[in-house]
């Protein structure tokens, strides 16, 4: 097996935090303990060549330029530095949906409540129809007060892929900025930003692509990089920062103190890896195996497929009957089937959320069908 997972757990939460390939995460151990022999040489001297390096290889594998990206911990953080810039006022509105991750709606609603602008959640409901009518529908929701738009690209809870790019260039259009939340879609889609349209968007590396933990990065379009202020302010701020690359965006918002920079390194070994894993054919085997589940499982709960085969790609949804608790039957799901796998309570629905990553086999997703129908009995 290539990756450090627990044998006898049958792993199908990859959405959650990721899997790191042994390869990668020795790659990873290797920068720590380089930093740990000689913190200043590594440090001041050959990490911020390799930074750029990790950035560079980044902004091939997802359409953008290097200038553009800074490396965070993760898409909440980024989400935070966003909303807290934006100079959003009482009256103003932030148009999103009511398929976005918990945590960076909190972020959203924090400052709406410190500044006095409107969240506005627009009901997507499930299952999803035509996307131009589904875009249309979105768009109605637009109003002169609407200055930000804020989406997921595939969403937590409901592993649906949005329409983004269609909403992207009307928003463009109508002077709307456009922050998208892409956590999910590095390593489990092509993604080029280039052709997206967003002005801002935030993306894990440590999910999907397979990178150590705390590995995200944060795109700004250049037109708007100005809007941005750092989260923290620390040495690569200021007009005599002591980190000086040329590049006041990514020095400003990066260097936020002495801390681990290991996981942003070894991006490039998760590249690799999946480059040479021939990644593209086992997303589809990833998809399939996805598809054969959801034929099977929805048989035994007697409840269509929320979406169509082309709406998600590796995350799949299984829609079942009422859970009264969540938690307890996740917990249910490991302790007696020894199977990692989410419940996620959506409004007064409740489903089970699938990943299938190139670590899982048919025999994986037959366990989980065979104590879907235990728990259906």
């Amino acid at each position: 097996m290539e990756f450090l997972l627990d044998s006898d757990v049958i792993y199908l939460n990859h959405g959650s935090f990721g899997a790191t390939p042994k390869v990668v995460f020795e790659t990873y151990q290797r920068f720590q303990r380089e930093l740990e022999r000689d913190p200043v040489r590594f440090l001041q001297r050959e990490m911020p060549d390799m930074l750029a390096e990790s950035r560079t290889r980044l902004g091939e594998f997802i359409g953008c330029a290097a200038k553009d990206i800074v490396l965070v911990a993760n898409p909440t953080f980024a989400t935070n530095t966003v909303a807290r810039s934006l100079k959003l006022s009482f009256g103003d509105e932030v148009l999103t949906s009511n398929h976005e991750y918990g945590a960076c709606r909190r972020a959203w609603h924090f400052v709406s409540e410190k500044r006095g602008f409107r969240i506005v959640e627009h009901e997507i409901s499930l299952p999803v129809g035509p996307l131009d009518q589904l875009i249309e529908d979105f768009w109605s929701a637009v109003t002169p007060r609407t200055k930000v738009i804020f989406l997921s690209h595939i969403t937590s809870p409901t592993a649906l892929q949005l329409p983004v790019e269609a909403i992207c260039e009307r928003a463009r259009a109508a002077g709307i900025l456009t922050v998208i939340d892409g956590a999910h879609v590095p390593g489990q889609r092509p993604l080029d930003l280039s052709q997206v349209g967003a002005d801002f968007y935030m993306g894990a590396c440590h999910k999907w692509l397979c990178a150590p933990k705390g590995a995200s990065f944060f795109y700004a379009h250049p037109d708007v990089q100005a809007m941005i202020e750092p989260l923290i302010i620390g040495w690569g701020w200021g007009p005599d920062r002591q980190f000086d690359s040329g590049n006041e965006f990514q020095d400003s918002h990066f260097w936020l103190g002495t801390r681990d920079l290991a996981a942003y390194l070894s991006i490039p070994a998760a590249i690799d890896f999946q480059k040479q894993h021939d990644w593209p054919a086992i997303q589809q085997r990833c998809h399939q195996m996805a598809l054969d589940f959801l034929k099977r499982a929805s048989e035994i709960t007697g409840i269509e497929p929320v979406h169509r085969s082309e709406l998600f790609h590796q995350m799949a949804l299984l829609e079942t009957p009422q859970i009264v608790d969540a938690k307890q039957t996740q917990r249910r799901l490991y302790d007696e089937y020894r199977i990692e796998v989410p419940i996620v309570p959506w409004g007064d629905r409740t489903f089970i959320r699938v990943s299938v990553q190139a670590y899982n086999s048919s025999a994986d997703l037959d366990a989980l069908v065979s104590a879907v129908a235990d728990l259906v009995r």
